[in-house]
């Protein structure tokens, strides 16, 4: 099993990349297939991991909050 980074600059990156796998795993399998569920499921280990390191941290990451804003854009997008 992958052990994922600890630093929040490293795990924007990581949850970006894992977010672009499973938009383009769900455009050309599906979004019931058993590889986008399961970067689905990657993606939410990562996000929540990400907001329990920024909950001991002092103050939240701005680059993050600019990529969820982007994730909730384009999924309604993804979706038609």
């Amino acid at each position: 099993m992958y052990t994922y980074s600890n630093n929040p600059s490293d795990m924007i990156e990581e949850i970006k990349v894992k977010r672009e796998l499973m938009i383009n795993s769900a455009n050309t399998l599906g979004f019931t297939s058993g590889e986008t569920i399961k970067y689905s499921q990657e993606l939410d280990e990562l996000i929540n991991k990400y907001q329990r390191v920024l909950g001991q941290a002092s103050r939240p990451n701005e680059e993050v909050k600019f990529a969820f804003k982007q994730m909730i854009m384009i999924w309604p997008k993804v979706l038609m």
